[in-house]
This record gives structure tokens, sequence and C-alpha cells, in this order.
């Protein structure tokens, strides 16, 4: 029984219905030992003779036996593991892979087997030094005469101890001298009991080896014997095959990268820069927020919600939008937005809430010291609700005191601080019970001075002292606002929604805010703006995603024909397509670490260039951001190389063998 063996092997090409037949009923069999010469013009069957006895074509009819076993070509996986075990191929364009050395080259064949890297490299070594090149093995195929490439060709093949080596016009281009040495080494293949099937045209080629199978017509029209088989050596050499690990896909996807340096240089620059200004702008985003929260955390204590009157009866209205009403309704109605002590109660009967600090807000005060004076602000009672650090020099307001901002304070005196315990004149209007306004006029001794940062100025009495001012001028003296003192930080939105739904007389009484209200406002649009800015930065992304599409196809396009080779080699289709996806995704993770590095950077120098001028790192990159950066990265890599890939490993292989 012969080692290989072909039964009625028939295969036709078909121009649309029309059948044009080119293997007519092949019966073959080849034994090891031997080194057959598949001799004929072109145009007779040859080659996809060849591609049928490697594994290569599954459309045929008839039936390709190993050892007596039936090789069925309809599983691809069948095929794949055949040609990684079985075949080697010896091309006559040598079919190298060009951004590999010619080390590499051999362990690519190797690296589909089950030996160790040490093994594989010391394998590959020997082949080389086997056929000659030993010296040559970290040079480039561009670097070698056409007979050297051959003869990594030939190493290649040989890696894996295939029993068969298929040689297609292994000495079609080359000169005389080369012929011989590349014939030779086929013949010593054969002498070492593998099975040597050359494809030729000519005949000084056939006439090397032990038969000779003349084809014509798609048939074997002619079989001559020229000398008796080479005894068949019992070796103890037996390479296991094993599909591409994961680890080598990503080894020669790095190799391909670092060849083409330039271009993908190029593509990373630009995926970097898209990362760079996503991050950078939520980290913008970021420090916005939070230096907002620390300028008005400074003002503020979160524990202590404001109360008004509501007097909207607009049920869809925001609370912003009802405080807003409240404070309007005060310059035309000021007896409806004053809290009385009876509806107050409701609020100390809350569930978390210790008591009620009752207070006064009136807008348009003026103050003077001198011929020093400041229009146009906001006179109001000084509460617990206010931040202890908002208070810059001295203390809070005791009897007939009163707190003013620093920057009255400058105005008045350089020597800020020394205006505490002078005196300061206070005018703002305010109103009677017939609502008619009425201006109150008194003077104060200044306790301290505050500091409301990016918050305003700060101006206020304690409430005792805005009372009997109220008073003296024949004002309403009811509070126009509260401060709720809860007992716990975490309970404070809680008490806020309870507020806002106390009735009185069937209408709703108060509207409450919290500073944390305020914040999430404030955080909502910081965010949104934010969010705005990172997706136009995030535009050039999506540039990146197409530079990264048309640059892969070119990729599948310039190495189609490295495609054909490796799954030549044995490697299966999802090794194409992983090894298309690695690299799309290695310039992902590249462009995610340059971007990430750039935006660390721009995030010192930014912080660095305004910290002096605001006592706050403003840019502030965190952990979320740059792990968005990272997968996003990848995403976009993922998806542009989703679609190359996959062309990568749909092609044809031997349309891709073919490819110029």
């Amino acid at each position: 029984m012969a080692f290989l063996e072909l039964k009625n092997i028939h295969k036709s090409y078909f121009l649309g219905k029309e059948e044009f037949p080119v293997l007519k009923g092949i019966d073959l069999g080849f034994d090891k030992g031997e080194f057959v010469s598949i001799l004929g013009e072109s145009g007779g069957g040859k080659s996809t003779l060849m591609n049928i006895i490697g594994g290569l074509d599954r459309n045929f009819e008839g039936s390709v036996s190993i050892n007596g076993e039936v090789l069925d070509h309809k599983q691809e996986k069948r095929l794949d593991l055949y040609r990684r075990k079985t075949i080697g191929y010896i091309f006559q364009s040598f079919n190298l892979i060009n951004y590999q050395t010619n080390l590499e080259n051999v362990m690519t064949s190797l690296n589909m087997t089950a030996l160790s890297g040490v093994e594989r490299k010391k394998r590959a070594i020997e082949l080389l030094d086997q056929v000659g090149l030993k010296e040559h093995i970290h040079k480039y195929p561009n670097q070698l005469s056409g007979g050297q490439k051959q003869r990594v060709a030939i190493a290649r093949a040989l890696a894996s101890s295939p029993d068969i080596i298929i040689a297609d016009e292994p000495t079609g281009a080359l000169d005389a001298v080369n012929t011989k040495d590349v014939l030779d080494i086929l013949e010593s293949i054969a002498k070492d009991g593998k099975l040597v099937i050359v494809v030729t045209h000519s005949q000084e080629v056939a006439d090397y080896g032990t038969r000779i199978l003349h084809m014509a017509d798609g048939k074997i029209d002619e079989e001559k014997t020229l000398k008796d088989k080479f005894l068949n050596k019992e070796t103890a050499e037996e390479v296991t095959s094993k599909p591409l690990a994961a680890q080598t896909i990503w080894n020669m996807a790095f190799d391909h990268i670092r060849f083409n340096k330039l271009r993908n240089f190029l593509i990373t620059l630009g995926s970097a820069i898209g990362i760079f200004s996503v991050i950078l702008f939520l980290g913008l985003g970021n420090g916005i927020k939070g230096y907002i929260n620390d300028q008005v955390n400074q003002l503020a204590n979160p524990k202590y919600p404001t109360v008004m009157k509501n007097v909207t009866t607009d049920k869809k209205a925001s609370n912003n939008e009802r405080m807003q009403e409240t404070a309007q309704k005060m310059t035309t109605d000021y007896k409806s937005t004053t809290l009385s002590d009876q509806a107050l109660k409701k609020i100390t009967e809350l569930d978390h809430v210790n008591r009620v600090i009752k207070g006064y807000q009136f807008n348009n005060a003026s103050f003077t010291h001198g011929k020093t004076t400041i229009r146009g602000s906001q006179f109001q009672t000084w509460t617990p609700a206010f931040s202890e650090k908002v208070i810059k020099a001295g203390k809070a307001p005791g009897k007939d005191e009163i707190l003013i901002d620093k920057a009255f304070a400058k105005k008045i005196n350089s020597n800020w601080k020394s205006v505490i315990g002078e005196k300061v004149s206070v005018k703002f209007m305010a109103f009677n019970k017939d609502n008619t306004p009425v201006q109150v006029t008194d003077s104060f001794k200044v306790s301290g001075i505050t500091d409301g940062g990016q918050a305003g100025p700060v101006f206020g009495t304690n409430y005792q002292t805005a009372k009997a001012s109220l008073e003296r001028a024949g004002a309403l003296s009811e509070a126009n606002a509260a401060s709720v003192a809860v007992d716990k930080t975490e309970n404070v939105k809680a008490v806020v929604k309870k507020v806002n739904t106390i009735k009185i007389d069937g209408k709703r009484a108060f509207v409450g805010i919290s500073i944390g209200d305020i914040l999430d406002t404030i955080n909502t649009i910081t965010s949104l703006a934010s969010y705005v800015l990172a997706a136009i930065a995030g535009i050039s992304l999506i540039v990146s995603a197409i530079m990264i599409i048309v640059t892969t196809y070119m990729s599948v396009t310039e190495r189609t024909k490295e495609i054909g080779v490796l799954r030549a080699l044995g490697a299966r289709s999802k090794d194409i397509r992983n090894l298309f996806t690695s690299e799309s995704l290695m310039i992902g993770m590249i462009s995610a670490v340059v971007g990430l590095v750039a935006a660390y950077a721009g995030q010192f120098l930014m912080n660095m260039a305004l910290h002096g001028m605001i006592k706050y790192d403003i840019v502030q990159i965190s952990l979320g951001n740059v792990l968005f950066a990272i997968i996003i990265s990848l995403v976009i890599a993922l998806i542009a190389s989703f679609v190359p890939s996959r062309k990568a490993a749909k092609l044809n292989t031997i349309d891709a063998l073919a490819a110029d």
C-alpha cells in the first residue's frame, strides 16, 4: 500500500455555467524515499494536482489517502492539521515573510509545534546551518540572494519534520549553480526517508528525481522510473504539531508594527492625540467640579439647608425657580414671603431636625465707612449655615456687630485686619406691614472679616441685631429665611425633601434647598460641558478609527501572499483573523499609553501654571478616566479591525499564494 494515494481525482473550473475540466481522473501512489517530478507544460493541471495533494484545494472529486486513511477535504480543521503535520511547502518565489529575519521565518513553522521556545530556536539554527546559512540567521530576506532565499524556504519547509515536501518550481528563479545546490538538498531530503514531490516544467530538473510523471490535458500520459526509491530510514525525529499560540501571534503583530515604523507611528500619534484630548477635558471637568465644591464648602456648612417661603403655584417649577420667585416677590409683596413661628414649627417636628434658625436676606444694601462706600451687596444674618472658614479674621458677630467682606475692608485700609472694631454704616430697603418700602439705616461695629471667594461678598449681623434694626425702622421683623440644623450630613437630602412636602392650608408652604442640591446642579452643568468638549475632541478618535481601518485593509492587501504562506504552513483561518486583530489592538494600546502620558503631562503643566492663581489643581485625571481611555482605545481598534481581519481570514489560500 502506497504512503500517499490518489484515486479517481477529477477537478473542474466553471465560468458561469460552462465547465472546464482540469483533472480528468488521476490515480497515483507515492512512497516515502521517492523524489517524484511532475512534469508538463503550463495548463496541464500540475499546480492543481499539487494543491489537492497539499490540502489547499478542497473542491474536487475523488479521494486522497495517507497511510491508508482517507483525508476528508471537507473538514477545514483536519486540513489545517494535515498541512501543519504532514506537508512542507517550497515555493518558486520563496514566499518569505519580509519583516522577519531568516531565523524567524524558519521559526514561523516551528511555532506551530509543541517544542519549547529554546528548542524551536535551536532547531531553526540547526536547519539553517544544514542548508549553509548559519551565518545569515539574523539577516532579512531582502539581504539575501535568490539561492539563499530558497535555502531559507527549504529550512522552513523541513522545520516541522513533515513526511511530504512539495516543491513548486523550486529552481525557476535560480541560476544553474543554485539550481544544482537546491536539487542536491531535495535529493538528500528524499534520502532521509521523506516523500519529495517537485512540480516543474524543466526536463533537467525532472531527470534529477527517482520518478517522472508527465501531465498533459489533465491526465498522467506518461510515467517513467529513473531509479529505485531511496531506502525508508527509520528515524526517531518526530515533532508534535499544534496551532499557533496567542503569544506567537502577538509577537508577529509586534514585528510587523515595528517593521512599518513610520506609518504605524502616524496612526498611533493620531489616536493618541484623540485620547489625550478626551482625557484632558474629562480631567478638567473633574477639577472644575472639585474646585466649585471646594469653594462652596468653604462658604457653607452642608448640614444646614436653607428654607424660604414658597409663593409659586406652578407645580412643575424647580426649587431654584421657586427660590428666585420668592426673592422677586420680596420687592412687591414682602409680607407674603415672611416665615411665621407657627409655620417654622412644622419643620422642627421633622425627624433628624435639631432646630430651625431664623434669619433675613436683603438685597441692594450699601455699606459705608467714612468716605468709602460699597453698594449692591446682600445683607443677611449670620447663621451656622455659613462655614467658619469664611471668617478670615476676627469672629462671628455678637450684639450690634457685623461681619464685612475682605474686599470692602481693603478699600477702607490696606491693612484690612485693622478694620476690626471700627464702625460701619448699613443701609437697605425693607417693608412695613402695608408692604410700603422702609429704609433701614444703622451702624455696627466690625467683629470680623469674611472672604466668600467665588461665591461673592458676605456681610451680616446676627438675627437679634438685624431684628432690632428692622423694628426701630418700623419694618416687618418676621424672618424671610431660615437655616435648618440637620443631625447628620447624610440626612440632609431626606429632610429637604420632607420640608418641600409640608403643606399649610392645602398649599406647599416652603422651598428648601441644600448645598448638595446646588452642587448637583453645578456639577451636572460642568459634567455636561466637559462631556461635550470631550465628545468634540473624540471626533479625532473616529478619524483614527478610519485610519486604522484603512491601514488594516492596506496591510491585508500588502500581506496577501504572507497570509497564503501561513495558511499553507497550517495556520487556521482564526489565526489569521487574530493576527490582524492583535495588530490593531496593539496600536490601540500603544495609542492609549501615549495619550495617557501626554494627558498626565498636560495635567502637570496646567496645574503648575494655574495653581498660583487659584490655589487648586484644576485638572484631576481620575482612575475612571484612565480606564475609560484604555477601554475606548481598545474598542475603537477592535471595531476598526473587525471587517479587514475577517476579510484576511476568508482569503482563498491558493489565490493568496498567487498574489503579486
